[in-house]
């Protein structure tokens, strides 16, 4: 349920944006009885708002003429959620907005009623994201800083980018039209000429980047959300199927997040199914997990594992040779 303080501003907002509205009809929008709404109105009245009553089928409640609420009035709980947010941002894109969030939180903490910046140390103390799973900013700022640029100026780009297992850049021009953050890393979507086509490129691939003073269009059309919905659902090519010895079981309990699906077996062992990108993710993946997980479907899967598996055994058997030796 909704606190006083959200309803007197929730209140507020509503006589601000409608003169002349009726006690029930503003109870009905609050979810409130008609007698809290009068007991909300000379709160608000005790507080210096300017409110007054008409009479009559066409009169009711509205804020004197001219008056107009502060540009920042929060209750508590939504000043701790842009607090949350600012810090999201401060942890999420490091420099690039670094020093933004900084000078948001500032004046958040100089403009707040005394409620709200309680309630902000209390989310300071207790509310705490940190360590995200992200790759080092560091190397990919300067890129993003032109691409942001670009994006906002509509202007066109060459960049120089290296492709997954291919050491060869190519040279690509491509018309930005948003930057996305996905499972640590940073990608550029947008038009490649060369192609002709919607793309996306991982950032720390981008070998160089130059802008250019060709300008374009983002389509009208353009749904960021529903490109990455297809391209995600494209890049989803392996179906997996690991099973967790008993021993293990627990293990993949823990990670109940990361499977499609979690089947108990009789035996106490743990059935799991998952989507992968590539065949090498899904390699990467079960050989992570040692001997406690068993590749199940499909064959080329498993015998990808034992060939990387052999390969290993063969590599650190050669290694204890060359040191018995020594």
């Amino acid at each position: 349920m909704a606190n006083t303080a959200t309803r007197l501003i929730t209140l507020l907002m509503l006589l601000q944006r409608q003169p002349n509205q009726k006690a029930s009809d503003l109870a009905e929008q609050l979810g409130i009885s008609v007698r809290s709404l009068h007991r909300y109105i000379t709160m608000l009245d005790e507080m210096g708002i300017p409110i007054y009553s008409e009479r009559g089928p066409y009169g009711g409640f509205s804020l004197v003429r001219g008056y107009k609420m502060p540009p920042l009035v929060f209750t508590p709980e939504e000043a701790v959620a842009v607090y949350l947010g600012t810090g999201l941002v401060r942890e999420m894109w490091g420099k690039l907005y670094q020093d933004a969030a900084q000078g948001a939180l500032a004046k958040l903490d100089n403009v707040l009623p005394e409620e709200q910046r309680h309630e902000i140390a209390w989310a300071r103390r207790t509310l705490v994201t940190t360590g995200m799973h992200r790759a080092s900013l560091d190397a990919a700022t300067p890129h993003l800083e032109k691409i942001r640029r670009a994006i906002r100026e509509q202007r066109r780009v060459v960049m120089v980018h290296r492709k997954q297992n291919d050491q060869t850049p190519q040279t690509r021009e491509v018309e930005p039209y948003a930057v996305v953050h996905r499972s640590g890393w940073w990608y550029v979507v947008g038009h490649c000429r060369l192609r002709n086509a919607l793309r996306s490129f991982r950032v720390d691939r981008i070998v160089e980047l130059t802008l250019l003073d060709k300008t374009f269009q983002i389509p009208a059309d353009f749904d960021i959300h529903a490109f990455l919905a297809q391209a995600f659902e494209s890049e989803m090519k392996i179906k997996v199927r690991l099973r967790f010895a008993p021993q293990g079981a627990h293990i993949a309990r823990d990670l109940a997040g990361t499977w499609d699906t979690l089947e108990e077996q009789a035996d106490g062992a743990v059935i799991v199914a998952l989507t992968m990108p590539d065949l090498q993710w899904a390699a990467s993946m079960a050989l992570g997990f040692g001997p406690i997980v068993t590749v199940l479907e499909p064959a080329e899967l498993s015998q990808t594992v034992h060939a990387w598996a052999s390969a290993v055994v063969e590599q650190y058997a050669s290694d204890q040779s060359e040191n018995v030796v020594k």
